[in-house]
């Protein structure tokens, strides 16, 4: 492109100079984003002397192009050409000329333009992951992103077997590691090589052919172990021969599905260990809390899941071990009418899973009391880590199976405990807070209440050491065409007078997998479900919208026979609560269609120690007092248990109400997958996960958190269509029910997760996937970088 460009730049000198002009007409930053950009020159070409770039190779850039930075007479460029793909560009605005740059050159001149400018003999760390990754593999097709187990097993297994019988030798070798304590599992030392495994697996299916089909292992045990087989194998005649049928095809002629298969059904994962540090991490009592929320929610069904789905594993697999699961977080001593000063406390509807906290300490080895910013957690996550890391060994009695990170301070330790004790590491990021705020790694000096340079340390050290990755959706790693996504964000980026990142994170890694939650199902199901609502809850919940006199509560609603629009999160920035409050108020029309339900926060600012949620707090009142809105909306500031809340959302439909999430940015949404699998249609951001959990105009409609106008139309448009179509209500309610079914169940969840372990494990045993010097790299830039910064954090 930059040939064309540099001659259209030659041929068209005044136009060109017209149009970069432009860019000074924003004066108020330095900075443009994408939807400047595009109403710049949206605007340009209308005029007769833009008009002449209509259809050119600059109309092409403006296109990809995602931000610009500005300092008379310079011009920079940042274009995303395809998703994960970058060029920079440099403009003279009155030499009229076009260059090409490289991304170091372009982060250098955006610090510049915040007022850092390196001495000339300073020399500014910069991150390039690229050598360590150069020989491993990595998808090409942007549609393929997330999709990274797939791929490996196609690209490793026929590589592995080009040469065939060392493939078939490392299969051998790594059947024979799997043991659970001191109980050998799969082979035993009567197999010593490729061909002898294959000649006991014929002999294996031969005389099981001849058995009764109900069969099961330990009849036949004695024989099969004779043979070289030990206990891991199936529990059931259909299930052994399966599998040996399985390995007798990997070894004549692999495939990459089979193998999957394969791997997916053999005896590695018999506990778990899932860390969540920051927060109030309890069973009762704690949402809405400071940093607590969804993501406890999510680990909670997690672990059930997870458990309910190894049981059925192992059980099939033929062996009777009881499988256990830690969730690994923070003791507070100080914490409320919570349980989060407990040391240990089992986890309800599960049998051997277990929350084991263990507390902060400060320089003295003292206890910390009181619960601590996710903001500020990092000085003392090590120190958490070690005394972690002989708790679970304590708890477990053996090193764990599989790690499982949560969030980024939640990563950063599972790196710390997956490096020692050399465990399979899972990351689940669930939302990375530099897409969040604008510019947030630029301006990490101005912001250092948030500690971003830590953070985005953290994030950079534990994604690129992970074994693998997991997502929700597919935008949460790459975005959109038009958007980058929150992984994308941190593959190129500043942190002035710090270090530049040049290659931070490759989203085509094959390390990232999609891998969806889903609302549990006990709680959360269809509102028709008579059998199983609580309609004993049906006063309670009436109160609860329309009670005269209910504490904690703000708005008595007038008219009752109205619908409800209803809401429900933490009350902070990004959930945008506030923004749809202020978009009802400013809707004559939609206030003569509906009520609005919120439940979010608290209605006291003096029961928040957050600064931002008491900002949130104080702009509702502000909201109520200035649209009065006491008789026509109602805040609770309220947290409700499950149970309650999963048949509010069904009382809600009963009354043919809508849910609205209007969050300015939502990595996934589990709010949007309770209420649709209850039928309660739903209007969601366009921004994160909600854009592809739901088919716009069919099982739910996208929202636009920043255009309150159209928000408004979009939800007055429905409540008119559906009084005068009844049925288009249940259309699009049942419609939310089957799209939830169908993709996001916690019982589809964990089979997946389990694969991915066993997958990701088979691979790292029998290759290079480990990667030491990339592990090596990062235990250097962890000790000289973080720990100095996690030192200084304030």
């Amino acid at each position: 492109m930059i040939t064309e460009l540099k001659t259209l730049f030659s041929e068209h000198r005044r136009t060109l100079y017209l149009l970069c002009q432009q860019f000074y007409t924003h004066e108020d930053s330095p900075f443009l984003l994408r939807s400047d950009l595009h109403q710049l020159f949206d605007l340009f070409i209308q005029t007769e002397q833009g008009q002449l770039l209509k259809d050119s190779a600059v109309e092409d850039l403006f296109c990809s192009l995602q931000e610009a930075s500005k300092n008379e007479p310079w011009i920079y460029l940042a274009a995303r050409s395809t998703i994960g793909h970058w060029n920079y560009y440099r403009l003279h605005s009155e030499e009229i000329e076009i260059d090409e740059i490289d991304v170091s050159e372009y982060l250098e001149f955006k610090e510049r333009l915040v007022g850092y400018e390196a001495p000339s003999d300073e020399y500014l760390l910069e991150l390039d992951m690229t050598p360590f990754n150069r020989e491993f593999p990595k998808l090409q097709e942007a549609r393929s992103i997330g999709r990274g187990v797939e791929f490996l097993n196609r690209h490793l297994s026929s590589k592995l077997f080009v040469e065939k019988r060392e493939g078939s030798r490392k299969i051998l070798d790594f059947l024979r590691v799997h043991q659970h304590r001191s109980t050998q599992l799969m082979l035993n030392g009567m197999i010593e090589d490729v061909p002898g495994l294959q000649a006991a697996l014929r002999k294996g299916v031969k005389f099981l052919k001849n058995c009764d089909e109900d069969t099961c292992w330990d009849d036949v045990a004695p024989t099969m172990m004779s043979y070289g087989f030990q206990p891991g194998w199936g529990r059931t005649l259909e299930d052994i021969l399966e599998m040996f049928h399985m390995l007798m095809d990997i070894l004549e002629a692999p495939d990459p599905q089979n193998l999957e298969k394969f791997l997916g059904r053999i005896p590695m994962i018999f506990s778990i260990v899932v860390v969540s540090p920051h927060g109030y991490f309890g069973q009762e009592n704690v949402l809405g809390l400071p940093d607590t929320g969804g993501q406890v929610v999510y680990i909670l069904d997690q672990v059930r899941a997870l458990e309910k789905e190894m049981k059925e594993q192992i059980y099939r697999q033929g062996l009777d071990i009881e499988p256990s699961i830690v969730v690994l977080t923070r003791l507070i001593p100080h914490c409320g009418d919570t349980s989060c000063n407990q040391p240990e406390e089992q986890i309800a509807g599960t049998s051997n899973a277990t929350i084991v906290r263990v507390p902060f300490r400060n320089d003295q080895g003292e206890v910390i009391n009181d619960w601590i910013s996710r903001f500020k957690i990092w000085p003392h996550l090590e120190r958490f880590s070690r005394e972690s890391e002989r708790k679970l060994l304590e708890t477990i009695g053996a090193r764990p199976d599989l790690i499982i990170g949560n969030y980024s301070d939640g990563n950063l330790v599972s790196f710390l405990l997956s490096r020692r004790l050399r465990v399979t590491q899972c990351t689940i990021a669930h939302a990375l807070e530099k897409a969040k705020y604008l510019f947030s790694g630029l301006y990490w000096k101005e912001n250092p209440e948030y500690n971003f340079q830590t953070q985005f340390t953290a994030d950079l050290v534990s994604m690129n050491a992970a074994d693998f990755i997991i997502t929700s959706t597919y935008q949460e790693i790459a975005g959109t065409e038009e958007s980058l996504g929150q992984y994308e964000s941190y593959s190129s980026f500043t942190m002035p007078a710090l270090y530049r990142v040049i290659n931070g994170i490759n989203i085509y890694d094959p390390k990232f997998n999609i891998v969806s939650p889903g609302a549990d199902d006990r709680v959360y199901f269809p509102y028709y479900d008579e059998d199983n609502r609580l309609t004993e809850l049906h006063d309670e919940l009436h109160e609860l919208i329309y009670g005269d006199h209910m504490e904690g509560s703000r708005g008595l609603l007038d008219d009752k026979d109205k619908p409800l629009i209803f809401t429900m999160a933490r009350l902070d920035k990004v959930k945008n609560i506030t923004g749809l409050v202020e978009c009802y108020a400013k809707s004559e029309r939609l206030r003569e269609q509906a009520n609005l339900l919120v439940v979010a926060g608290s209605i006291h600012v003096d029961h928040s120690s957050d600064a931002e949620e008491r900002y949130q707090i104080e702009t509702m009142h502000r909201l109520f007092d200035e649209y009065q809105l006491d008789g026509q909306v109602r805040w609770l500031g309220k947290h409700l248990q499950k149970n309650k809340a999963g048949e509010l959302y069904r009382y809600i439909a009963d009354q043919k109400g809508v849910f609205v999430q209007p969050a300015l940015f939502e990595a996934f949404g589990l709010t949007v997958i309770e209420a649709m699998a209850t039928g309660l249609p739903i209007f969601a951001t366009q921004y994160g996960g909600p854009l592809e959990i739901i088919v716009d105009g069919k099982s739910g409609f996208h929202i636009d958190p920043n255009d309150n106008e159209e928000m408004a139309e979009k939800i007055c448009t429905f409540f008119e269509r559906a009084a005068n179509h009844p049925q288009y209500w249940k259309v699009i309610s049942d419609a939310c029910i089957t799209r939830v079914e169908e993709n996001y169940t916690w019982s589809l969840y964990a089979r997946r997760l389990l694969t991915l372990s066993r997958v990701y494990g088979f691979w790292k045993y029998v290759s290079n996937l480990e990667r030491e010097e990339t592990r090596r790299y990062l235990e250097m830039f962890h000790g000289l970088m973080f720990r100095n910064l996690a030192s200084e954090t304030k």
